[in-house]
């Protein structure tokens, strides 16, 4: 075997390596980074080197703030996360590593087809089943051929969970796996009805299957916070712990009855921090119920449904993917990653082998699951963990105060909550500020969408559901039949006005609308150039536009104060209400 190559030695073909290349310093990336965000307009000449990491940074909905960069400097003492398989089990249930649980969501109220789709997924990588809405009366045909001591079966049977369960538990077989799925604080949160706590000590003492399962999802749908997700999360654990004990049960078998689901969204760092920082939550719960080897939190992670766009469905694969991958480095102990068509409609047999091959290739050819907690060790997920769980800690506590999690529902402390945090976060989505890649930027007016058979709508009564692109699609679907077109009117030589033209065109297409450069004047038309054209020409150009018989005119820049224009697109504008009023010119009607 050859010598492994080493610092200074050369790669085959004189090749040296990186390692021989002087490195540079925090001085030298400030003053080249300052240089780049001068250029952008985002910093001026009186911005000092220092602000830089300000700069690039981000302030997070629970209102953490992140670096642009860090370094050896910023690091400080953190808590202990201790060993994989321990307590706090920040690192993780187990202590060696393993490949998650591949679970595949089925929602299709067809039970032959269904039946047919389980079974093609548990022959081709699916290792358990989730039932979600399946009638009970359903479920045997649809496990006709299922091993239920070989595939864990998950139920998510809302109102109906006691008859499903039933069904459930006597189909042959001693050995059932999975989860019953009963849920009532949950089903409160996603219907309004009130939960029937009760429910979770009549299961309990019918079976050894565990009982219940935590769905965090129903507040990230919501538009809530990953601390509002996490705080309401453990604040529901606890109830249903209290409801076990309340039956007879330990502290120690009532934690083994939860399992938790969480969502796993496209922003990697957030997500492996939000699974780390559950089961830190979590632990410290288990550590005052005295049973602190308990603690070791069951995760479901699903792929983010508040995520997931209809038009340009396949943008889905890129945000499932990585959000698959971040579940994994997180330590999720089983992941869903929703079909990239699920927008659609109910998803096909090839959108749910791509759904469940992305966790096969990940785990059989990425091999992320070879490594224990591979994010570990990383001072900038360390922090966000720790600071992240005394956010949500700080939520699970306010919830505690109000009377715990039913009260926190019934007096609408959650629903406040959360509405708070999707005002926000509405108001990025509209600056493209969270940009929405396919809907909000980079919009294809030329897509064709696959067709799919229409989904169960879900239950409704409870807290909203919002999706990210729901306002940029309302939009695109008042545009579909029309024929309206916004002109582009281009000042000076191509290389002076095609970064503008192209900006415009391309938030003009988020909403539907198609754009001419230079063809007749429209309703709508938008001036695009340098600034120095503007300077020489706006005014002019804008007059006789509306000489023309324009009803808007749009200045591709920063406001400037221009006779005849009446407003400016740039970036960070609020591209919704743009959009809003050209539709409104144009005679568009929205749904």
């Amino acid at each position: 075997m050859s010598e492994p190559l080493r610092s200074g030695s050369e790669e085959p073909g004189g090749l040296r390596l990186g390692a021989d290349f002087a490195g540079g310093d925090l001085e030298q990336w400030r003053r080249l980074a300052l240089a780049v965000l001068r250029k952008a307009g985002t910093a001026d000449d009186g911005t000092p080197p220092e602000a830089v990491q300000e700069l690039l940074g981000s302030v997070t909905y629970d209102g953490i703030a992140l670096a642009g960069l860090y370094t050896a400097a910023d690091t400080e003492a953190l808590p202990a996360v201790g060993w994989p398989g321990q307590t706090p089990f920040i690192r993780g249930g187990s202590a060696t590593p393993r490949a998650w649980d591949v679970r595949q969501r089925h929602a299709d109220p067809d039970p032959k087809a269904t039946r047919e789709a389980i079974l093609a997924d548990l022959e081709n990588g699916a290792t358990s089943i989730w039932l979600d809405g399946i009638a009970p009366g359903d479920i045997a045909e649809v496990l006709d051929g299922v091993y239920l001591d070989l595939a864990p079966i998950v139920l998510d049977c809302g109102a109906d969970t006691e008859a499903a369960a039933a069904v459930f538990l006597g189909l042959p077989g001693e050995d059932k796996r999975g989860n019953l799925g009963a849920d009532p604080l949950g089903w409160q949160a996603r219907t309004g009805r009130p939960a029937d706590l009760g429910m979770l000590g009549r299961l309990v003492k019918t079976t050894a299957v565990p009982v219940a399962t935590v769905d965090a999802t129903p507040y990230h749908l919501a538009g809530g916070s990953d601390a509002e997700e996490l705080g309401f999360a453990a604040a529901t654990g606890v109830a249903y712990l209290r409801a076990f004990v309340d039956a007879g049960l330990s502290a120690g078998m009532a934690l083994r009855q939860l399992e938790f689901r969480y969502a796993a969204d496209q922003n990697q760092f957030a997500t492996i921090a939000k699974l780390r920082a559950a089961r830190r939550i979590w632990a410290r719960i288990a550590t005052v119920c005295d049973v602190p080897h308990r603690g070791a939190q069951v995760q479901h992670a699903v792929t983010s449904a508040a995520m997931m766009t209809a038009r340009d469905p396949w943008s889905n694969l890129l945000r499932t993917t990585v959000a698959c991958f971040a579940a994994g480095v997180g330590g999720a102990d089983a992941v869903t990653v929703l079909p990239f068509d699920a927008r659609l409609g109910l998803p096909d047999g090839f959108s749910r082998r791509i759904a469940r091959n992305t966790s096969t290739l990940l785990v059989e050819e990425a091999n992320v699951a070879r490594v224990l907690d591979p994010a570990s060790g990383s001072w900038f997920v360390e922090s966000l963990t720790d600071t992240l769980a005394h956010a949500a800690w700080d939520v699970f506590v306010e919830v505690e105060r109000a009377g715990g999690m039913r009260a926190a529902l019934d007096s609408g402390l959650v629903a406040d909550r959360v509405a708070a945090t999707w005002q926000r976060r509405a108001d990025r989505l509209a600056h493209r500020l969270d940009p929405v890649t396919g809907v909000s930027e980079f919009a294809s007016l030329e897509e064709r969408r696959p067709a799919r058979s229409p989904a169960p709508a879900p239950p409704s009564g409870g807290l909203p559901r919002h999706r990210r692109a729901e306002a940029f699609e309302d939009l695109r679907d008042a545009a579909d039949e029309s024929d309206r077109v916004v002109s582009l009117v281009t000042l000076g030589p191509v290389a002076a006005h095609t970064a503008r033209a192209s900006f415009a065109a391309n938030l003009f297409a988020a909403g539907g609308i198609r754009t001419v450069h230079n063809g007749p004047v429209t309703d709508v038309v938008c001036i695009c150039g340098s600034d120095r054209s503007y300077a020489e020409e706006a005014e002019e150009t804008a007059r006789r536009l509306k000489a023309e018989g324009a009803r808007t005119v749009w200045l591709a820049g920063k406001p400037a104060g221009y006779d005849h224009v009446d407003d400016y697109l740039y970036t960070g504008c609020d591209a919704l209400a743009v959009l809003r009023r050209t539709h409104s010119d144009l005679g568009l009607v929205a749904p």
